[in-house]
């Protein structure tokens, strides 16, 4: 009952849709500028650097609090089992979905990127790590190519044979105990690519904006 508990409270609170909030504050709907998604790049694109930064640092806990539950009440050890990762795992999960399919707006909502982040950070040291290995390949692509949208595919791309290459590789890291990883490193990543087709698209016809171009005016 209290992981139960806790997979509903994560997809509620991945479900605030911050981004749309700011920008309703400031008479402008998101769904309505740039890309029409209610992501942190969006509101860069119709606010500004400062406000996309400010919903990029809330969406971020949305993934990264309820992750920081288990271990904090007991529900999962310094050696989780297979049981309590699971748990630990479906959490995150939730935390993401409920920012991608919030129930909030009819379940049409962002990509997940900075939630992902903030379940990726909650799970140390198991996703933690692989996460700022994938943080280094996000970063490459971003200053070489200036799309935060090919930059955020290429990390999540990444993600899995990162995680892969950890578990064969780290001492006391197995397939055996991490199984569960997988699970979740695997189709989440996809999904949230899935969630970029429509910036895919626009990069081949040359139309998606690069990082530092000037922000989109509401659409009429």
């Amino acid at each position: 009952m209290k992981w139960l508990t806790l997979i509903a409270a994560a997809y509620l609170l991945g479900s605030i849709p911050f981004g749309l909030l700011i920008a309703r504050l400031h008479g402008i709907d998101l769904r309505r500028v740039g890309s029409g998604n209610i992501g942190a790049t969006n509101v860069v694109r119709a606010l500004g650097r400062k406000w996309g930064i400010i919903c990029f640092l809330l969406d971020v806990p949305k993934g990264l609090l309820p992750m920081l539950i288990p271990p904090l009440t007991g529900l999962t050890g310094p050696s989780p089992s297979d049981r309590e990762l699971l748990g630990w795992l479906a959490v995150g999960t939730a935390a993401i979905l409920g920012h991608i399919f919030p129930v909030y707006l009819g379940f049409k909502g962002g990509k997940g990127v900075a939630t992902s982040l903030g379940v990726v950070l909650g799970l140390w040291p198991y996703f933690t790590v692989c996460g700022l290995a994938a943080l280094l390949v996000w970063l490459a692509a971003a200053v070489i190519w200036r799309y935060v949208s090919l930059a955020s595919i290429l990390a999540a791309a990444a993600y899995p044979l990162i995680l892969l290459a950890a578990v064969c590789l780290l001492p006391g890291w197995t397939f055996a105990n991490l199984w569960p990883l997988f699970l979740v490193a695997v189709p989440v990543p996809a999904l949230v690519i899935w969630r970029h087709r429509a910036n895919i698209q626009r990069i081949r016809a040359g139309t998606e904006s690069r990082i530092g171009q000037k922000k989109h005016q509401p659409a009429a």
